[in-house]
């Protein structure tokens, strides 16, 4: 009874009752789920709908989705518990991915499809989930000021020589959690802690905005240098007028190429371990890496496709190419914590 409940609340939350409740004329004992599979994800991305009606049509599965924020989703799945209809879990960074792996959400996925097209370093060691598509945090300075001399890594973002230079986004943004988390892995607490007190003393104004805030402020000359995701700069890029003008104003740099190459994050699937439709959801998975359906991520949101061999968009590539990190993004996801208390400790607000 208390599955029926629970299928029944999903069923509604989707907008009625009516699409879980019919049955195909002879097929009365099929599973109530048969043909379906229930995505739960934290994208909102109206190119992310296409994608799912185009499985629908290859594969005859419906996909019934809810979006959510992250943590509401890993917190209703656990809510759930074993009766939850989830069968996928979408969601953006690997910090997320890995709060939901600490919850107990993921079940391991065997699949020789997924593992030959995901990189080793986009995919969890044990297959609990999958990177979709990945965005470089890059660093962006203001083109009529000049490329700042030696900026050339992360690192030299703490440099005194820029002090008063930096606007950056707040340190409880995941994706800077995320920057450290990749800085802590690769040289140790103490040069990650160093290194925000350094960039804290360098900035230009108090920690605000999003991206698209930092990018317009660098193009205004607000402040003269920055730290964003691609994604966001590629918007620009593939615009016209006044977004044009933006990007024009632009410079880039992919930082750290001549060591560990540019930090990148992921959008990243799991298989819930309850799901009610595992098979389902494991096609889904595979599907979501093949080249038609990584076209739908690089195209729709101007990320880079996760799987091996495919390019990004035109709007992207204009930022230029560029050797990414290969630090595995379950690494990234471990280090966290520690990155929240570094930026505590050095006033990162």
């Amino acid at each position: 009874m208390k599955k029926l409940l629970l299928g029944l609340a999903f069923c509604a939350s989707l907008g009625g009752l009516a699409a879980c409740s019919e049955t195909p004329e002879g097929e009365g004992d099929a599973p109530a789920n048969a043909g379906e599979v229930n995505l739960y994800s934290s994208r909102h991305y109206d190119t992310d709908l296409a994608l799912y009606d185009d499985f629908t049509s290859q594969t005859g599965i419906k996909v019934n989705r809810i979006e959510a924020d992250a943590d509401a989703l890993i917190e209703r799945i656990q809510s759930e518990g074993e009766f939850s209809p989830a069968d996928i879990l979408i969601t953006v960074d690997a910090g997320r991915l890995w709060r939901a792996e600490e919850a107990g959400v993921f079940a391991p996925v065997e699949s020789d499809v997924l593992e030959e097209r995901i990189p080793a370093h986009l995919r969890h060691p044990e297959g609990l989930w999958f990177g979709l598509s990945t965005r470089a945090r890059i660093i962006i300075y203001n083109k009529a000021a000049g490329k700042p001399e030696g900026l050339e890594n992360y690192a030299d973002l703490a440099d005194p020589r820029f002090k008063g230079d930096i606007c950056i986004r707040s340190s409880s943004n995941i994706y800077n959690i995320s920057l450290l988390s990749s800085i802590i892995a690769h040289k140790g607490a103490a040069e990650a802690e160093k290194w925000a007190r350094g960039v804290v003393a360098n900035l230009a104004r108090p920690p605000q905005g999003n991206d698209t805030s930092q990018i317009e402020a660098v193009a205004a000359g607000e402040c003269r240098i920055s730290v964003v995701n691609t994604y966001y700069l590629a918007r620009y890029a593939g615009g016209e007028g006044a977004d044009r003008a933006i990007f024009d104003a632009i410079g880039v740099i992919f930082p750290d190429q001549d060591w560990t190459g540019t930090h990148v994050n992921v959008s990243g699937a799991g298989l819930v371990k309850t799901a009610p439709n595992r098979e389902n959801a494991v096609k889904f998975l595979e599907y979501l890496t093949s080249p038609s359906a990584q076209r739908y991520f690089a195209d729709g949101n101007n990320e880079y496709p996760a799987a091996q061999g495919l390019k990004a968009n035109s709007a992207v590539e204009q930022l230029g190419s560029f050797k990414p990190d290969t630090l595995n993004a379950a690494e990234i996801g471990k280090r966290q914590a520690e990155a929240v208390k570094i930026f505590d400790r050095a006033g990162w607000n």
